[in-house]
C-alpha cells in the first residue's frame, strides 16, 4: 500500500473513530433525560398494548444519536474489520468510564455560594438549588451506568459478527442487508441487556420487556430509515480512496474478521 493511500485509510479510521466517540459519549450524557417521540412530533401518546401494560415512546433522549453510533460501526466493520470495530469499542468504554469517575468526583466538590445565589431562581422567580440540579442531571445510578456500557460492548461485538457473517453471504453486494440487519439484531440485544441489569428487581420482568419492546420499535424504525446514510458514507469512502483501493481495503477487512472475539 503506497504511502497516500496509507495516509488516506488512516484519516477515514480518525475521522468515523472521532464521529462513533463523541455520539456514544453524548448519548450517554443526555441519556438521562426522558422524552415523549409522539409529544415531540405533536401526534397523540401511541398507548399500545405490550403485555398488558399501555405503553407510549417515552424514550432515553440518547436514542436520538445511538444509531448514529451504529452507522459508523458498521463504516468502520466495512473498511477495518472485527479488529478496527472492537478497537474502537474497547476505547470508547473506557473513555465512558472515565467520563462518570469524573463526573462523580465534580459532584462531590463544594459548590461555590456566588454561584448558587447567581442561580438561586429559575426564569418565573421560583427557588431554584441549581447544584442539586446539576448532580439530579449528571447523577446516573451505578446499574444504569454498567447496564448501559455492557449492553454497549455486547451490543458491538454482535454487531460485528452479524457484519462479517452477512458479508460472507452478500459478498460485495447488498450493503444495506449486512449493515441494516447486523445493526437491528445488536439493537436488539442492547435494548434488553441494559434494561435487565438496571431494572431487574425494580420492574417485573413482564415489565421490562414491555419497554424493551418499545424502545425497540423506535430503534428498528430508525435503523431502517438511516440505511441511505449507510450508502451515503460507503460512497463518500469510496471516492476518497479511489473505488479500486476502497474495495481491496474492505476484503482485507472481511478476511481479518474470522471470529468472534
Amino acid at each position: 500500500m503506497s504511502p497516500e493511500l496509507t495516509r488516506k485509510k488512516n484519516n477515514i479510521f480518525i475521522l468515523l473513530s472521532g464521529i462513533f466517540i463523541t455520539n456514544a459519549l453524548i448519548a450517554e450524557m443526555i441519556g438521562v433525560k426522558i422524552f415523549s417521540f409522539e409529544n415531540t412530533l405533536g401526534f397523540p401518546p401511541a398507548q399500545i398494548n405490550i403485555l398488558g401494560f399501555i405503553m407510549d415512546f417515552n424514550l432515553t433522549t440518547g436514542v436520538v444519536i445511538w444509531p448514529v453510533v451504529f452507522v459508523t460501526s458498521d463504516l468502520i466493520n466495512e473498511y477495518f474489520g472485527k479488529p478496527g470495530v472492537k478497537r474502537i469499542s474497547y476505547l470508547t468504554a473506557g473513555l465512558i468510564a472515565y467520563s462518570f469517575i469524573v463526573l462523580f468526583f465534580s459532584m462531590n466538590l463544594s459548590p461555590a455560594s456566588w454561584w448558587m445565589d447567581a442561580n438561586s431562581t429559575d426564569a418565573d422567580g421560583n427557588y431554584f438549588n441549581i447544584d442539586f440540579a446539576f448532580n439530579k442531571i449528571f447523577g446516573q445510578s451505578q446499574r444504569i451506568i454498567i447496564g448501559s456500557l455492557t449492553a454497549f460492548l455486547i451490543g458491538q461485538l454482535v454487531d460485528v459478527y452479524i457484519f462479517q457473517k452477512l458479508r460472507k453471504i452478500t459478498g460485495t453486494k447488498k450493503l444495506w442487508l449486512r449493515a441494516t440487519g447486523s445493526t437491528l439484531v445488536s439493537q436488539l440485544v442492547d435494548s434488553f441487556v441494559v434494561l435487565f441489569i438496571a431494572f431487574t428487581g425494580i420492574f417485573s420482568i413482564s415489565q421490562i420487556i414491555a419497554i424493551g419492546i418499545t424502545n425497540y420499535i423506535y430503534k428498528f424504525i430508525v435503523a431502517i430509515a438511516l440505511t441511505p446514510l449507510i450508502y451515503a458514507g460507503h460512497y463518500s469512502i469510496n471516492k476518497y480512496l479511489g473505488r479500486e483501493h476502497a474495495q481491496r481495503i474492505s476484503d482485507e477487512a472481511s478476511h481479518k474478521s474470522q471470529s468472534f472475539f
